[in-house]
């Protein structure tokens, strides 16, 4: 039971891990891979289906609309020093967020879809205005951006400029693999923090706490530090190999739930591949490939899908540090859709603990103690 390991806490209908194939409502992930958008799994994860063509201009248009940041948050972000933790600030200004809904408390069906269509639209502009004015830029307005996606809109707000097609289609595939990963550390916490009746709000911010840890949320970030203190394929045989003759941890490998093999971590390669070529850069991704193979090789561990999520992050141009506020944004979509779950048949989260301190202890007077 260490960890709750292999412990089932609850029921859902979300997303499945069995035989190292994950599912988002009955759907393979490399198939929503290769060809749903990002909105169309957002739809799928809260509703429980996918959407039609009325449903999908519906809901893009919806976050169209609450894209927008109020004002106080860019003053909010202003008041941190440039080099304070970004996901830090992604967690003050997800709760600051909550004086500005008046729907905080009202936990009905409809109030939930429309908190989370609100918290959803806005966390890519959170994150890139964290990079701008850590940066002396000026964040981008929403509201002045026609972007057809929200991977197109978070790129956009990113750089200040229109993406390329080809990194707005990587962009939407990293938000579709990340999204949901049943029932982790964060959604747990998140489930847990509403299970409680406490707000959708303060839900997220839990969720983004536990994601923060560098057990959970940080492994892709210390992926690219490894890649760049090797710097070239000819270093990566004895960068690896010390690491692994002085039992050293490789990160980017193995997975509690995965034992041949993370799906998602093909698609990323994949990506990699392409996005290093569009650069006229592939050294990261030959890395890549090249620890893979002595990984596999010496520990028998396959890559995960922080491993190679590192490359792609990288040749986007997302700087390294806000890799996990980037995998916040698509894992938003899979928090809310288990908040909106926990919600619809609440039943406070309450386990019990197995008890190995002391017995028979008597009470002394503290002058004979």
């Amino acid at each position: 039971m260490s960890g709750l390991a292999d412990v089932v806490a609850c029921d859902s209908s979300i997303c499945s891990i069995e035989d190292g194939v994950l599912r988002y409502r009955g759907y393979a992930i490399e198939d929503l891979a290769e060809h749903a958008s990002f909105e169309e799994v957002i739809y799928l994860l809260w509703y429980g289906r996918l959407p039609n063509c009325r449903e999908l201009k519906a809901l893009k248009q919806d976050l169209a609309e609450n894209a927008a940041l109020p004002p106080k948050i860019y003053d909010l972000l202003r008041m941190y020093a440039p080099w304070g933790n970004a996901m830090a600030k992604l967690r003050t200004c997800l709760s600051f967020l909550t004086h500005f809904d008046d729907e905080v408390m009202d936990h009905s069906f409809a109030a939930d879809h429309r908190k989370a269509v609100r918290i959803m639209a806005r966390m890519a502009a959170i994150v890139a205005a964290i990079e701008r004015i850590r940066t002396g830029k000026e964040p981008v307005d929403p509201a002045g951006v026609r972007s057809q996606s929200l991977a197109e809109l978070f790129l956009w707000l990113l750089a200040g400029e229109k993406p390329e097609p080809i990194a707005v289609r990587a962009m939407d595939k990293c938000l579709v693999l990340s999204a949901e990963h049943e029932l982790n550390a964060s959604t747990f916490a998140a489930r847990v923090t509403v299970s409680t009746m406490s707000d959708t709000y303060s839900g997220m911010v839990s969720a983004i706490g536990a994601l923060k840890g560098v057990l959970h949320g940080n492994a892709n970030e210390q992926v690219a530090h490894m890649l760049e203190e090797i710097g070239d394929i000819g270093r990566v045989e004895a960068y690896i190999g010390a690491k692994i003759d002085a039992g050293e941890l490789v990160m980017g490998f193995g997975h509690r739930v995965y034992k041949n093999g993370d799906p998602r971590a093909e698609v990323l390669k994949g990506l990699a591949r392409e996005l290093g070529e569009w650069r006229g850069d592939t050294r990261w991704y030959e890395m890549s490939v090249k620890i893979a193979e002595l990984v596999k090789e010496r520990k028998g561990l396959l890559p995960n899908v922080d491993f190679y999520s590192a490359s792609v992050y990288t040749y986007l141009g997302i700087p390294r540090d806000l890799f996990t506020l980037v995998f916040a944004i698509s894992r938003t979509s899979g928090w809310l859709a288990h908040i909106m779950e926990q919600h619809e048949n609440n039943r406070i989260i309450r386990p019990r603990a197995r008890y190995t301190g002391k017995d028979g202890g008597k009470w002394l007077p503290l002058a004979e103690r």
